[in-house]
């Protein structure tokens, strides 16, 4: 085989996918091996590949392939999420270029569109996803909109509805304008905004007197209903019982008492607006106060908004306040800074809105939930753990879901009205099973289908996506069919702490409803990717690198570990292209090593060297004890130490130490019996980076000797743990000390590698002289002798007690500048001495600095006293 120099990604990424993708090993069964599921979190059907989707799909494509090395039945499911929201805002702007306004479309008409849009752009990601060499069962796809989804989101809300915990009410509710639909209060995001305080004057009805409110929103004053202050603020008794006009509409309204009012903030009266605020509706209800909605759903004014109606709210806002000033209802106004709730998906602000919607009781529902994680014997583990205390605050202060939407695309909440009351509907699967029970409910025997309404409103797209782990393998309809009890629960769930509430506990909430246990035994939360700055990464920064230019410039396996290798358990990972070059690095240095093995002329008839022997058993000690290691750090998901450990072992150990001891002489043959050893090792190591690695390990382990598909590396048999010797480890770590000390004379004095030199050692720690050979080989060492006393006219150095000295030739060195160079040393060492022992004879220094300091301080006197001695030693013998 004709094995390039350089590896190149582009020409080996793509066929090693093809080649996985032919042979079916992303495709599970059900089968006696032990199964090992991740369902993908599904990434909007609107999306393209970011960081966040990188750093998430590496970290599962690097479990599910681990578990298939380890012979488990890995099934990795993906699909998408169809994002009623984003999706249809997409659809509505592509139907706007088009001259087509939803508004004049039916709900089939505008569907089609939606479906069609779907069609085009909603696998866009999942493609990407494989450029990343993402190992999906791509036969299981799923969309949350697919018919068998859909048909178990609906089965679960008639269930829900008829065990009384779904119900429909008017409540206030978060409206987002710009999608014009409700969100639910963890879809608004509360961002803290600068904005003024309006103070205004309002008369009191029949006197002069006046009384001043302090309002965020003078828009508002259209639909003021009340004036509210507090029964024991003495300044306001004077108006107790008596009437306000409010400035411009001149509507008269009551002014109450209540001890909501805070008498600190603002002026002590409060303008009452039940029909936009949620305290003040609260406040109305208590009251009896009357509700004057002033919005349109576009958050323009109405009628009640008079002259201004039409107009946007933030128009409004500028506009009303100059007639106030100019009227004279307008007293001041102050900057002031308050959290404003704004809607996650399309950034608008939000108007809190009185409308009919539909909820689902949490609070029953959220009891196993909150025992699955944070009970004595937690079935379900988050890591990192500190995202515990996130949990449990959402979950025992967990409201009311609201989960219609005001929204085509979607699940259609299968509620039909045979009435105009607001209670004349009844809940089916079906149209026609709607009928059955709308003909019980009124005795009408005479409906038909065609007088049944569906609600129009779509259900929350969570509401599709809390039943993921089951619906993928149709557990809803079919509970007892052998997927679902083969596959469920799943092992790991890996997603962001930013949806922890919104989908992992609600998939906890619905696992233990409807299969009565967890729908997985860990969640593994990640970072966010932010930029070097600490700035979170997002595309109205522009710091968001293009992710398949990433792959392209530094190759898949050069991305995925420059991902993981800046991201800790649950921390934000600083992403810098730096450590894909990085990654792309570890590819080239691996790819180098490989190369090397090909080099090599084997003999079958030359014995093993003892260096190359003792050498192999070390690093089959070395792997063993880091396999441990990677092992720990897997099972506390600390996939980016994982990889470390690894990096460090076949860089540092394998490319740095190993291969160099076996290497044979130039141009000289190695022996058969440690070629294949090596070649074994090599294949360990590519076993324990392929879930890391994919391509470049596949293409290696494939180059390395033809084989049939059952035995490529994406199915091979993972490495066991087993026993090693630990001394040797150590034995070795002591030589390679030596080595270094070796090699920086080497380099120090200048003496080329092909000259020979001797190796005395004043031996007080004799556990180094199993590794003489390899030190002498790495070296160059002719000879090493174990001597009593020092050698003048030698280089030295230390390595724990011993100390080893090269004889030096004063033929090989430039005097002068060695005599130059140590007399330099000598003044920085003593530099050093004078500032310690200056410090040790201060006694109040001494008197107050802790015991280890001082020990501290005098291990380092004593240090650069023996340097000193070792520099003068050097000079003597040039002089």
């Amino acid at each position: 085989m004709n094995i390039p120099s350089k590896y190149n990604s582009k020409e080996v990424e793509g066929k090693w996918y093809e080649y996985w993708m032919k042979h079916n090993y992303f495709h599970s069964e059900v089968d006696d091996r032990e199964p090992y599921t991740i369902v993908i979190p599904p990434p909007n059907v609107t999306g393209v590949l970011h960081m966040g989707h990188m750093l998430n799909n590496t970290i599962q494509d690097v479990l599910i392939r681990k578990a298939r090395l380890q012979g488990k039945n890995a099934c990795w499911v993906p699909g998408t999420d169809h994002a009623s929201i984003a999706t249809e805002a997409k659809v509505v702007a592509k139907l706007k270029e088009q001259g087509i306004n939803k508004n004049d479309l039916t709900r089939e008409e505008f569907l089609e569109h939606a479906w069609e849009w779907k069609n085009e752009y909603g696998g866009i990601i999942l493609d990407q996803l494989k450029k990343l060499g993402a190992s999906c069962d791509w036969e299981r796809t799923s969309f949350t909109m697919d018919p068998a989804l859909s048909e178990s989101v609906i089965k679960v809300f008639v269930d829900l509805y008829n065990k009384g915990l779904i119900y429909r009410g008017y409540r206030m509710v978060n409206w987002d304008p710009e999608a014009k639909t409700t969100l639910s209060d963890e879809e608004v995001i509360h961002v803290e905004k600068q904005g003024n305080l309006y103070y205004l004057e309002y008369k009191i009805e029949g006197s002069d007197d006046k009384l001043t409110i302090a309002t965020t929103r003078p828009e508002t004053i259209f639909g003021d209903t009340a004036i509210c202050i507090n029964p024991n603020d003495e300044r306001f008794t004077h108006l107790k019982g008596k009437k306000a006009i409010v400035p411009l509409c001149n509507r008269v309204i009551p002014i109450i008492e209540d001890e909501y009012v805070d008498v600190e903030f603002g002026t002590g009266c409060l303008k009452v607006t039940p029909a936009h605020d949620e305290n003040d509706k609260v406040l109305g209800d208590k009251h009896n106060l009357e509700v004057v909605d002033i919005f349109n759903d576009d958050a323009s004014l109405n009628s009640f908004g008079l002259h201004y109606e039409g107009k946007d709210r933030f128009v409004v806002r500028k506009e009303v306040t100059k007639e106030l000033e100019e009227k004279g209802f307008l007293v001041k106004i102050e900057v002031h800074t308050n959290k404003v709730g704004t809607s996650e998906r399309t950034k608008a602000v939000i108007e809190p809105r009185l409308s009919d919607q539909w909820f689902l009781k949490m609070e029953e529902l959220a009891k196993p939930a909150i025992e699955a994680v944070l009970g004595e014997d937690s079935d379900v583990k988050l890591y990192p753990k500190k995202f515990e205390n996130t949990y449990r605050h959402w979950m025992e202060n967990v409201r009311d879901w609201n989960i219609s939407r005001q929204l085509w695309w979607g699940q259609q909440i299968p509620a039909y009205f045979y009435g105009d009351g607001k209670e004349d509907f009844v809940v089916a699967e079906s149209r026609e099973e709607a009928l059955v029970l709308a003909k019980e409910k009124t005795g009408e025997t005479t409906l038909l289908a065609s007088d049944l309404r569906q609600d129009e409103d779509a259900l929350d797209t969570w509401f599709s996506s809390w039943l993921w782990p089951m619906s993928v393998f149709d557990g809803i309809r079919n509970p007892e069919n052998e997927e679902i009890k083969y596959y469920y629960p799943t092992n790991d769930l890996v997603t962001g702490p930013d949806i922890l509430f919104f989908w992992v506990a609600r998939m906890i909430v619905a696992g233990y409803e409807y299969k009565d246990e967890r729908p997985f035994e860990n969640v593994y939360l990640t970072g966010l990717v932010r930029d070097k700055q600490r700035r979170k990464m997002s595309k109205s920064l522009g710091n968001s690198p293009d992710a398949l230019k990433l792959i392209e410039d530094f190759g898949a396996d050069g991305v995925r570990v420059g991902l993981l290798l800046s991201s800790a358990a649950g921390n934000d990972l600083m992403f810098d292209e730096a450590l894909c070059q990085q990654g792309k690095g570890l590819g080239n240095k691996v790819w180098s090593a490989f190369y090397l093995t090909t080099l090599w002329e084997v003999s079958e008839t030359i014995e093993q060297p003892a260096s190359s022997k003792l050498g192999l058993e070390w690093y089959k000690a070395k792997f063993q004890q880091v396999l441990v290691e990677i092992e720990d750090h897997y099972s506390k998901y600390r996939l980016s130490d994982a990889l470390m450990a690894i990096y460090k072992l076949i860089y540092d150990d394998f490319c740095g130490w190993l291969l160099e001891i076996v290497k044979p002489a130039y141009q000289q043959p190695i022996d058969i019996k440690t070629y294949k050893e090596v070649i074994a090792i090599f294949e360990d190591n590519l076993k324990i980076l392929h879930p890391f690695m994919p391509f470049i390990t596949e293409e290696i382990w494939q180059s390395i000797a033809e084989r049939a598909p059952e035995e490529a590396l994406i199915i091979a048999k993972y490495p066991s743990v087993l026993e090693f010797d630990k001394e040797l480890i150590s034995e070795f770590d002591f030589a390679a000390n030596i080595v270094s000390g070796i090699r920086t004379i080497r380099k120090e004095k200048n003496i080329a590698f092909k000259e020979a030199i001797e190796l005395s050692v004043v031996n007080t720690e004799n556990y180094t002289q199993n590794f003489d050979q390899v030190i002498q080989k790495l070296t160059n060492t002719s000879v090493i002798s174990y001597v009593s006393e020092k050698v003048e006219g030698a280089a030295s150095f230390r390595v724990k007690s011993n100390e080893y000295f090269v004889p030096i030739s004063l033929d090989n060195i430039d005097v002068e500048a060695e005599i130059i160079k140590l007399k330099a040393e000598l003044k920085r060492a003593e530099g050093f001495l004078f500032g310690i022992q200056k410090k040790l004879s201060n006694e109040r220094f001494v008197n107050n600095a802790p015991e280890q300091v001082i020990t501290l301080e005098r291990k380092k006197e004593s240090d650069t006293i023996a340097k000193i001695e070792t520099i003068k030693n050097s000079l003597v013998s040039l002089q």
